[in-house]
């Protein structure tokens, strides 16, 4: 009876796994939900009518017909340029782009959360999805022409994907998908946020997964380091440059540097000024405590290598951007962010659950135990206590314990007659286990219970947590339509002054504004320096060309003779060729 018990209770435990993780697979709405409403939010928060960044004119210009190209310096990578090609090559409606990069963003996101069914619960999945899209760079980037966020959600799906590689075969799909789409979008970021993959490949001798993955980074960088060879002077060079560009990698504090940021700077270069309030920047010392955290919850909920890898992956993502360059830029740590999530996510439902003692949670395998037989009252037959079962007659008593005789239905006439004995005296009520034991047979609660007073704190935290990033956001997004309108307003002006296409602009802020005013850009010294003031005097000669100066500055060597006019900041120098003066 016992091994049919413990047979009975297995088969249904073993069932009821089996549904939860074909349900895993079905059970998408709470992701999709999440990637639903980051996509809305971009809309309603950060607007599709909010113009083009400078970073952003220089990846769309490439494909777009608004302007000719902007100066593609060595750091950068083609993988924006072709994701927004669809929109821009045809299209030269900001608004249009905003719509299509919010709704794809948040589709990669549920892809990305997708990976990792079966890895974490759903619950946790949804949740940490959400963590990461309510970040005020997440959702002012979502929807931008940049590729930081892009390769964060590439990353979190490679990691997934690996770790799902070695029973999936599908997984090897996602996992060289995922790696081209990081390396496509910054071939030096995604060697950075693989190393944990590539070390455990090695290590572990997953050669299949190993391989997929250095296939997939090369197909991603191959046009990145053909480029490199044609258009730079070959790799080294490109790398090179690159790092000049950056202000030359190499031992660099950028810490302090990312703190400044967290505040709404979209770029601190120079970062200098005060930190932000501290409750702006407390959710940022609060990651590492929680990473700790997730890993306790981890060992003991066996998720060790769920977690272990993307928080190495983490870690290794972000190393150049907090110790390697001498500035910072909130964008850049997207990909820690996103990574960091579910296993943080993880770690705060656990701070709000209690689950069952081990004892407890199997003690629902266990068969019943054997009715104790107590003796019977005079003129009753012998039963077994009422707390327990009946034990049928045929069941031998315990071999530990004293068989008890059966009792006659009345007494002898010789034996005098007693009063039964009283019952004994009620034992204190046994204390109420949080999580009772279910009855035998039965199957535990799927869903660990709560801790109200945890679970209130947590909510209160996020609750201010979220409060904060939206003011944040809004402020970023107040001060990005701020200075497009300055450029846009710099634009007009220079077309009511004659500077129309074919024209070049040059100076400060010159890659923005000539995108807006349709024009080509030229710098003489900086990262994005492609021509000489020679070149720009020739150019002058046949070509409407303008220079931008900040208002109180002398102009270049070049412009002293041209006509100006204040517009706003800045001061603007132009010639017309052919125009009167």
């Amino acid at each position: 009876m016992a091994g049919s018990a413990h047979a009975a209770v297995d088969t249904a435990n073993r069932e009821h796994a089996r549904r939860a993780s074909a349900g895993s697979g079905h059970a998408v709405w709470p992701t999709a939900v999440v990637a639903a409403v980051f996509s809305l939010a971009q809309l309603v928060l950060v607007r599709p009518g909010l113009g083009l960044g400078w970073d952003e004119t220089v990846y769309v210009s490439q494909v777009s017909g608004h302007a000719p190209a902007s100066f593609f310096s060595a750091p950068r990578a083609r993988g924006v340029s072709l994701l927004v090609a669809p929109v821009a090559a045809w299209s030269s409606s900001t608004a249009l782009l905003r719509i299509y990069l919010a709704l794809l963003s948040g589709l990669a996101l549920f892809l990305a959360l997708r990976a990792w069914r079966g890895l974490f619960p759903v619950r946790v999945l949804a949740f940490g999805g959400a963590l990461f899209a309510s970040l005020w760079v997440t959702l002012f980037y979502g929807p931008q022409a940049m590729p930081n966020y892009w390769v964060a959600v590439a990353a979190l799906a490679a990691v997934a994907c690996f770790l799902r590689a070695p029973t999936d075969r599908g997984a090897l799909w996602g996992l060289a998908g995922s790696a081209a789409v990081m390396a496509w979008m910054r071939p030096v970021d995604a060697v950075w946020a693989t190393v944990p993959l590539l070390a455990l490949g090695l290590a572990r001798r997953h050669r299949r997964a190993l391989l997929v993955l250095l296939a997939g980074l090369a197909a991603g960088a191959a046009e990145w380091v053909i480029e490199a060879y044609t258009s730079y002077g070959g790799l080294a060079r490109r790398l090179s440059d690159g790092s000049a560009i950056q202000g030359g990698l190499g031992w660099h504090f950028a810490v302090v540097d990312q703190l400044r940021g967290l505040g709404g700077r979209t770029l601190c270069r120079p970062c200098t000024g005060a930190l932000p309030h501290p409750l702006v920047t407390l959710w940022w010392f609060a990651l590492p405590v929680l990473a700790v955290l997730a890993l306790v919850v981890a060992r003991r909920g066996r998720r060790r290598a769920a977690t272990v890898l993307p928080l190495a992956c983490a870690a290794t993502a972000a190393f150049p951007y907090l110790f390697l360059i001498g500035y910072a830029a909130p964008r850049f740590l997207l990909p820690a962010y996103a990574l960091l999530a579910i296993p943080v996510a993880d770690a705060l439902a656990h701070l709000t659950a209690r689950s069952c003692p081990p004892a407890q949670r199997s003690a629902s395998r266990l068969p019943s135990r054997p009715a104790r037989r107590l003796p019977a009252r005079p003129g009753r037959r012998s039963a077994a206590h009422p707390s327990h079962g009946s034990t049928p007659p045929s069941t031998p008593a315990p071999a530990d314990r004293p068989t008890v005789d059966p009792v006659p239905d009345s007494p002898p006439a010789d034996v005098p007659t007693r009063d039964p004995a009283p019952d004994p005296a009620p034992r204190p009520a046994p204390h109420r286990s949080p999580c009772p034991t279910p009855p035998p047979g039965q199957l535990p609660p799927p869903h660990p219970t709560r801790r109200p007073p945890a679970l209130v704190l947590v909510c209160a935290c996020l609750a201010v947590h979220l409060a904060v990033q939206l003011v944040v956001l809004l402020h970023v997004v107040g001060a990005a339509t701020a200075a497009h309108d300055a450029w846009g307003r710099t634009a007009a002006e220079m077309r009511s002054r004659g500077v129309r296409p074919p024209c070049l602009v040059t100076g400060h802020e010159a890659i923005p504004v000539a995108f807006a005013a349709g024009c080509a850009s030229a710098a003489t010294s900086g990262p994005n320096a492609n021509t000489t003031e020679d070149g720009i005097t020739r150019t002058a000669r046949r070509t409407p060309v303008a220079t931008l100066v900040p208002a109180g500055s002398a102009p270049p060597r070049y412009a002293r003779d041209w006509p100006s006019v204040p517009v706003g900041a800045v001061r603007l120098y132009y010639v017309v060729p052919g125009a009167a003066s």
